[in-house]
């Protein structure tokens, strides 16, 4: 499996590439974001890791750049922004996951290995899920509500058909960092709170029949009032 790694700080460069290559991956280096950006361009990755510091283009343009043209690479944010404002605003960006430093190598690999097979399938027949006047295609990834298009950010779709896929069940918050990101942030971030409201502007804004409820002290559930 091929990964790049676009870091400008050559400790970081050194721990990350050295442990990867020990756990089988080829690792490419850029040290800043423009020689990233011809990088992902240029050659296939299965995977890019990236800062959010970086000289000459910033991770977060360059992630948006990235996953405008190549929108099946997931990209791994790894920086020492670590609020909550800086993890919403990394995934909004496009961004998979979310790693702040100092991280420890075990769990930087994990996430890869969870990315890596999110990716690795492949839906090969439209799937619809039909909640009330809610329709989420799985194969477009698209979602109409009344019949009108509702256009979601990466993060915000798969926290929809993660919920939408267990209609009627209290997810809480935990189970929804397990399976919307697939492993755990700091327990400590508002995170899913933060995307859950921004589902319920986008999904409930304009219909008077509510789908996404809270069930205080427990979680949230998308279901049919």
């Amino acid at each position: 499996m091929n990964l790049l790694l676009v870091e400008d700080e050559p400790n970081v460069v050194s721990v990350i590439s050295r442990g990867l290559t020990e756990e089988g991956f080829k690792v490419s280096i850029a040290p800043d974001g423009l020689i990233g950006e011809q990088m992902a361009k240029n050659n296939h990755f299965d995977l890019i890791i990236m800062d959010i510091m970086l000289p000459g283009l910033n991770g977060l343009e360059l992630c948006k750049i990235i996953k405008n043209e190549k929108p099946n690479t997931p990209i791994i944010m790894l920086t020492a922004l670590g609020t909550t404002e800086n993890v919403v605003n990394g995934l909004d960006n496009g961004a998979d996951d979310y790693l702040i430093k100092p991280f420890k190598f075990a769990e930087l690999f994990a996430r890869i290995r969870t990315l890596i097979r999110r990716y690795s399938g492949v839906v090969s027949n439209d799937q619809i899920i039909n909640i009330a006047d809610l329709q989420i295609n799985i194969t477009a990834k698209s979602v109409q509500r009344n019949n009108n298009d509702i256009v979601l950010t990466a993060t915000e779709y798969r926290l929809l058909e993660y919920m939408a896929r267990n209609k009627s069940k209290i997810l809480s918050r935990i189970d929804i960092l397990e399976n919307v990101w697939d492993i755990d942030f700091n327990l400590g971030t508002n995170v899913v709170d933060v995307y859950v409201n921004y589902l319920r502007k986008k999904v409930d804004k304009n219909s008077d029949q509510k789908l996404i409820h809270t069930a205080v002290g427990l979680g949230y559930v998308l279901k049919e009032k």
